[in-house]
């Protein structure tokens, strides 16, 4: 399962050296309940090589407005706490993994 993120722990975990997916969603976005599988499985897969979190902007809506995020689902990836890559909307597990390995080499 992905990391969920809150005020507590959303600028330390996006500290991190190693890269960091960030998914914006919320409870009644219907393609945020179509990534949210998507995110898991690469949450299972990715955990040793990379962080992958979630953001419900529903409860944390100072988080997205902070980092510009207008619509969801919104992916921001981090590494030392900088955007590196954001993408906008659902798409296809292979897909993320692209954006994902650009990242990792």
């Amino acid at each position: 399962m992905a990391l969920n993120l809150n005020n507590d722990n959303f600028k330390e975990t996006i500290s991190q050296d190693k890269l960091v997916l960030v998914d914006f969603w919320a409870e009644w976005c219907g393609p945020c309940k179509a990534l949210s599988p998507i995110i898991d499985e690469l949450s299972q897969e990715m955990s040793e090589t990379m962080t992958i979190a979630k953001v419900d902007i529903t409860e944390n809506q100072d988080i997205a407005v902070e980092y510009g995020v207008r619509n969801i689902p919104t992916m921001l990836f981090f590494r030392n706490g900088e955007i590196v890559d954001k993408q906008v909307g659902a798409m296809p597990k292979s897909a993320i993994q692209e954006i994902i390995n650009k990242h990792l080499n």
